[in-house]
């Protein structure tokens, strides 16, 4: 029986388990059953609280394919609103594989500093034979169409485009392409953003591992660096995504990205599915986010 919360930040929805107490291992495929949005819990992405040694706490992340994750800025954004709720304190340091990441209060929001975004091709990552990483045009004719993508490291890879029409976009037929791409060592996050104002772009996501999804922080944070280092885009950034909205900042090169976040409901995964705390939910999609 393991406990879990399960907790969204503009519909990016999440199982986190707290392992600070003792180790928890799931594998990829018991990760991708519960992920499943018919027969198991439904989330993005699996995340786990681990101790460490240089911060607060230590987040581990899973796609719901299975597949590791560096970053996830709504998850930690939901991971400080824990930490902080423990504490009582104002700021709470989380370790990632992308890194260290510093959260705060913002009023009914959590503030995090995502640090300094990367356009170099080897930090990304984006193949060798990329000769500018910020205009990245596709070899193949119909993707080529789609215009150049500004491709940015935020923890994770990604690549966004900027287009006249995002909702134009057949994000399910160009997103799983773009995503494992050749280009992309380690694939790669795919954002269609579209300008509104200097301080206010619309965007899409299809999530390396996920798919299309409501809201990604990381992907938020690559649109509004990528179009500010292309003169698209000002310091201070309202990216609107189909779950809602999110803040950035890019004052002194960091990337502070600020919204909400949420807890749903608890339960406990279960040998054979999982329970919903009061419910038996074992088989009946979960819903909350």
């Amino acid at each position: 029986m393991i406990p879990f919360r399960k907790m969204n930040g503009l519909g990016n929805d999440f199982v986190v388990i707290d392992a600070r107490g003792g180790a928890v291992a799931l594998p990829p495929e018991r990760i991708v059953a519960l992920a499943d949005r018919r027969d198991g819990i439904g989330f993005d992405q699996l995340v786990v609280i681990e101790p460490s040694r240089r911060a607060d706490a230590f987040m581990r992340i899973a796609n719901a394919d299975g597949s590791a994750a560096e970053a996830c800025g709504n998850a930690t954004r939901c991971v400080a609103g824990l930490l902080l709720g423990e504490s009582g304190a104002g700021r709470a340091l989380i370790d990632s594989a992308g890194g260290l990441l510093e959260a705060r209060r913002d009023g009914g929001w959590i503030a995090v500093d995502m640090g300094v975004p990367r356009f170099a091709a080897q930090e990304i990552p984006v193949a060798a034979t990329v000769a500018d990483p910020l205009r990245l045009v596709f070899p193949e004719p119909d993707l080529a169409a789609l215009g150049p993508a500004a491709c940015v490291g935020v923890g994770n890879p990604h690549a966004v485009f900027f287009v006249a029409d995002a909702h134009a976009v057949p994000l399910a037929d160009v997103g799983p392409r773009l995503e494992r791409h050749a280009l992309f060592p380690r694939r790669a996050n795919i954002s269609f953003a579209t300008v509104e104002t200097p301080a206010r772009v619309r965007a899409r996501v299809w999530e390396r591992g996920v798919g299309a999804t409501l809201a990604c922080g990381t992907a938020a944070c690559a649109v509004a660096a990528a179009g500010h280092r292309l003169g698209h885009l000002g310091e201070d950034v309202e990216v609107v995504l189909p779950g809602g909205t999110l803040r950035i900042g890019l004052a002194g090169g960091r990337i502070v990205m600020a919204g909400p976040w949420s807890l749903d409901w608890t339960g406990r995964i279960t040998a054979t599915g999982f329970e919903r705390d009061g419910t038996a939910a074992g088989g009946q999609r979960a819903v909350g986010s």
